[in-house]
């Protein structure tokens, strides 16, 4: 099949196949290039009432990022693993939605770019501009495909309206829901992005966020990952979560949280300098035992995720713990 010259889709068409009724499966777009179509899946799972919470993972935004891809397939396997034995997991399920989008960019993959086939960078594609100044390249430009970070034209590009849609029908229906976006390439250390990335104004759900920062250094008081917002480190042009979280909830009483998992890949650079003459490796571990270790170290925080949407009516600051969460958060990110 077309499809084994991309393990990652080869892995994703085998747990579509293992999960068979526990899961909804459409794929919104198929990508064309060298003559092959890679089609873009997406799968459902849990309750389907709009009255329940809703959690999305998402990956391979960046084609360069395998590694996005590989630990939400990683997770998807656990759970499906679990379904077949995990009460606990059934009954979570029965209270919640999950959703999964493994492989946005699966063109960008194939030909081992940041960008889809037409040299889009995806996170700089939606219609909304910085309102600060933004690094010159690295925050969006429209100048040429052939140069990095391309917002692209008028109209989203596919890859990029296919986020949108499952994001607007599956997230934005819910009173609560979060979303996880994982990359790689940012620094020697495991972050936890928040918006904004178009200004440095803090969000309207700063104390929620910072509850949830909250709850889970507590809750795991030995992890290793940086919450911040991602202005804190650079502003972009484009953002596709911000522009997400800003129509979702502008006119709204819901409450949308999307999050990025920014893995540090300058730590397994720094392990094996060989990498930098590699520019997939550069985004990914490429010794096994790396790849191994990553891809279990963030299932803790996955499934604290999970936790957190079902139970988000026990920890959402209200009246005075909401003024006190938002005065922490404040003063730990933007002062």
């Amino acid at each position: 099949m077309i499809e084994k010259n991309l393990p990652e889709l080869v892995m994703l068409k085998r747990l579509i196949d293992e999960g068979g009724k526990h899961l909804e499966v459409a794929t919104p777009c198929t990508i064309a290039i060298d003559g092959r179509q890679f089609p873009v899946h997406t799968i459902a799972l849990g309750n389907p009432s709009p009255d329940v919470p809703a959690l999305g993972f998402f990956g391979g935004i960046h084609g360069l990022e395998r590694i996005g891809t590989q630990v939400i397939l990683a997770f998807l396997e656990s759970i499906l693993a679990r379904l077949r034995w995990d009460s606990t997991l059934h009954q979570q399920l029965e209270s919640m939605r999950l959703v999964f989008m493994p492989l946005v960019n699966p063109g960008g993959m194939w030909q081992a770019t940041r960008s889809n086939p037409q040299g889009v960078d995806l996170m700089r594609n939606a219609p909304l501009s910085a309102l600060e100044r933004v690094p010159f390249m690295l925050g969006g430009q429209r100048y040429s495909a052939r140069l990095p970070w391309y917002r692209g034209g008028a109209v989203m590009e596919q890859e990029s309206a296919a986020v949108c849609q499952l994001v607007e029908r599956e997230l934005l229906s819910r009173q609560f829901s979060m979303a996880l976006d994982c990359h790689s390439g940012f620094g020697l250390r495991d972050r936890i992005w928040f918006p904004h990335a178009h200004t440095k104004t803090p969000i309207p759900h700063l104390a929620d966020i910072g509850a949830l920062e909250e709850l889970f250094s507590e809750s795991y008081p030995n992890h290793n990952y940086v919450f911040e917002p991602q202005s804190r480190q650079y502003r972009t042009h484009g953002d596709l979560w911000d522009y997400l979280y800003l129509n979702g909830t502008s006119h709204s009483e819901r409450v949308f949280l999307p999050l990025t998992l920014e893995m540090g890949s300058w730590l397994w650079v720094k392990k094996n300098p060989r990498q930098l003459f590699n520019r997939v490796a550069i985004f990914n571990p490429t010794a096994t035992h790396r790849l191994q270790r990553v891809l279990r170290r963030h299932l803790v925080w996955f499934d604290f995720l999970m936790r957190a949407a079902n139970s988000h009516g026990r920890w959402m600051p209200e009246g005075l713990a909401r003024k006190a969460q938002r005065r922490r958060a404040l003063a730990q990110w933007y002062e």
